[in-house]
């Protein structure tokens, strides 16, 4: 009898055991049900005109300066219809306040989480975890203080506000709840990415500290996740992997990217020479760990055997064997940081210009939006009707530290094709060339400019 006892103690402890590793794994799944982009409206387009017009103003600049924001402009991949912050254009740059840059924020989170709260008929007090990632403004209280404040959350509601992360921090906050969700059950969770550009407007000369004036642009979004089971058929996506790589050890990716002050006081972000060779860095080594866990095993054997028989009947001359990248993804979301980068990063992948489209359209109707920037590519994507069911999806973040941050999506909706911000101008795009000949075309007499100021740029100026 003892024996039965014994017996029957240690089956009920196994099926316990087995039960309670397939709650922890079922809860460790985490779902997207659904994003919003921030459009912002059109009185806040930087077109040609408005560019100039800034450009001209600003007294600190000399013909040398007009010619380089000039190249820059024409060949950056921004279009037409990017926004810029309301001091700028509105001409009280040189005054930024705090009322103004907390307005600002407050138009792109309010405005992308009320359409989010609408469209997925989740209510406010129903968010478990709230995670809010805008870099570049502080308030007190603080911003997740006052989304909660706004949408009368929950006092229990989990909050984490992420400063300093740069480009890559929405994808840094998908990674911190999908390891919350472990330990959170049957929750809800939502991200909110942007930046505050009011306050941080370079207003000086250094070229190193202008280029993030022509590149970053006015936008942010909001995004509802989710670890209930039962929510999966409502869902877009289902994380698979997220892997991430910080370089800040290393004193050259450290200060590759930075917010500093210039010799006369102005604020803005330092771009070195050494931003390439961090990027690089970083990319590199995030996917040396990423790729073993998501390309098939058939595509690293071949790799592996190829780069073997090249090293031996070469002598590591030619052409040098790759990863084929699409064997393990169908779509590639990469940060559009700049033209440059997204050259790069297509490069180092072996990813052709149907693969690179979405990122490009991106940085040229939206500009950089930072943090929010992959997620008006996957925009793209579903308002292209690219998405079907099953596919996998690639997200790539480059970030100030140095960082490189991934996640790899699943489709699991059977048609992704919700317009979202794309909805007025979709029909337009793809556009044949990304330059943009409309300010090379007017103001072309800039490189008729002596090397000094003139007297005709004083005049110019004034």
């Amino acid at each position: 009898m003892d024996l039965f006892m014994a017996i029957s103690l240690l089956f009920l402890c196994f099926i316990f055991f087995i039960y309670k590793s397939y709650l922890q794994k079922r809860n460790q799944n985490c779902y997207i049900l659904g994003y919003e982009c921030y459009k912002a409206s059109d009185d806040l387009k930087l077109d040609t005109e408005t560019c100039g017009k800034l450009i001209l103003r600003n007294k600190n600049l000399g013909s040398d300066q007009y010619k380089f924001l000039l190249r820059t402009m024409v060949n950056a991949g921004i279009g037409e219809e990017t926004y810029g912050p309301r001091n700028v254009i509105d001409g009280t740059e040189e005054t930024p306040n705090l009322s103004g840059s907390l307005s600002e924020v407050d138009d792109i989170v309010f405005g992308t989480l009320d359409k989010l709260f609408d469209n997925n008929g989740v209510s406010p007090s129903e968010i478990d975890i709230l995670v809010i990632t805008i870099s570049m403004i502080t308030s007190v209280p603080s911003l997740p203080a006052r989304v909660i404040n706004r949408y009368k959350m929950r006092d229990d509601v989990k909050v984490f506000n992420l400063s300093g992360m740069g480009c890559s921090a929405s994808v840094i906050a998908v990674d911190l709840v999908h390891h919350l969700f472990k330990t959170y059950m049957n929750s809800f969770a939502v991200i909110v990415s942007s930046e505050s550009l009011i306050p941080n407007w370079y207003r000086g000369n250094e070229r190193s500290m202008m280029l993030p004036n022509i590149l970053f642009r006015l936008g942010g979004c909001s995004l509802l996740l989710t670890n209930k089971s039962s929510m999966k058929h409502k869902s877009l996506m289902k994380l698979k992997l997220s892997v991430r790589f910080h370089g800040g050890a290393s004193d050259e990716a450290y200060q590759s990217c930075t917010r500093v002050e210039d010799s006369q006081g102005y604020c803005g972000f330092s771009l070195s020479k050494s931003l390439p060779q961090a990027a690089a860095k970083a990319v590199t080594m995030n996917f040396r760990v990423l790729l073993p866990k998501t390309l098939p095993l058939r595509e690293l054997v071949r790799y592996a055997t190829v780069s073997f028989l090249h090293s031996k009947t070469n002598n590591n001359k030619g052409k040098t064997p790759s990863l084929n990248m699409k064997s393990g993804f169908q779509h590639f979301c990469i940060h559009p940081g700049g033209r440059a980068v997204i050259d790069a990063m297509g490069r180092s992948l072996g990813l052709n210009e149907y693969d690179l489209e979405p990122t490009r359209m991106a940085l040229h109707r939206f500009g950089n939006t930072s943090a929010a920037g992959i997620w008006y590519v996957l925009s793209y994507m579903e308002a292209k009707k690219r998405l079907k069911k099953g596919d996998r999806i690639l997200m790539t973040s480059l970030g100030a530290g140095f960082k490189c941050n991934n996640c790899v999506w699943e489709v699991i909706k059977d048609a992704m094709d919700d317009v979202n911000v794309w909805k007025d101008c979709i029909s337009r795009y793809p556009v044949k060339s990304t330059a943009n000949t409309s300010f090379l075309e007017k103001y072309s007499w800039v490189n008729e400019l002596e090397p000094q100021p003139s007297k005709k740029m004083e005049k110019i100026k004034n």
